[in-house]
């Protein structure tokens, strides 16, 4: 009785190794079974060569953002990225996210974003209204729920070249994940930012650094919850900001309202 091949295969992986004094790519070889992801794999390399390799992991479902990498110098989730999209015979070069601070080894420090997070101010919520009271149309609750699968996984962040390439910019620019989110409030149709006199298009712009977004489509083509950031959030909220800015109407419109509030 003949036996059936194994599906399993050794493969090259060149991985990262160091810490914030510097490091350099290292050759290991490791087997890889059938229907395995990248970070099997790395656990394998902890289990077999390196149990000193570091590399941040939680979930291994693609919902906590944690193992966040680069994989042939692609932004990816190193549980989300079957080893079979590779050939066989391809070396997989495996990195830390560039644009933020190495710990140790595939590990970053991505404080950055926190310290965006905190800047930005919270949902303005309609006053006399509780917990359950909140009614909105169905498209408004949809177009909010799409920024919501946001995973925090940060590969939009590291990707994007206003930050990636020019660290001198990360003071004023929150980057495509912080932006989405003040589009986000800013469509939201029962924020009441602006009655207390918060305008978020204003404060997006000017304090957050949208201007310098070139609408690239980077941080969508990276995002693993296929969230349309550029098209559904940044173009928009661009085009908000602009109107709010040069358009004369738009502006004459605002102040009406707010007279009429009694403001």
């Amino acid at each position: 009785m003949s036996q059936t091949a194994s599906t399993g295969y050794d493969a090259h992986l060149r991985v990262w190794r160091g810490d914030a004094a510097g490091g350099g790519l290292t050759d290991y070889t490791v087997e890889v079974n059938e229907g395995e992801v990248v970070l099997d794999v790395v656990h394998r390399l902890q289990a077999t060569q390196a149990p000193d390799l570091a590399v941040r992991w939680n979930c291994k479902a693609g919902k906590c953002g944690s193992c966040s990498a680069e994989i042939n110098g692609r932004p990816r989730l190193m549980c989300m990225t079957r080893m079979s999209v590779f050939a066989r015979d391809e070396t997989l070069t495996i990195t830390p996210m560039r644009t933020f601070p190495v710990v140790r080894d595939l590990v970053t420090d991505v404080e950055f974003n926190y310290t965006k997070a905190r800047e930005i101010p919270s949902f303005a919520a309609p006053e006399g209204l509780g917990p359950g009271e909140y009614r909105m149309r169905q498209e408004d609750v949809a177009r909010s729920q799409e920024f919501r699968k946001c995973i925090e996984c940060f590969l939009c962040q590291d990707v994007c070249h206003v930050v990636r390439d020019h660290e001198e910019n990360k003071e004023a620019f929150a980057g495509p994940r912080f932006l989405m989110r003040m589009a986000e409030l800013d469509m939201h149709p029962l924020d009441e930012a602006e009655r207390r006199g918060l305008d978020r298009a204003r404060a997006v712009a000017e304090e957050h650094g949208l201007g310098l977004c070139n609408v690239t489509k980077c941080c969508t083509e990276v995002c693993p919850e296929s969230i349309r950031i550029t098209d559904n959030a940044l173009i928009p909220m661009k085009e908000r900001a602009a109107d709010r800015r040069h358009d004369p109407l738009v502006w004459l419109g605002s102040r009406i309202r707010r007279r009429g509030r009694g403001d």
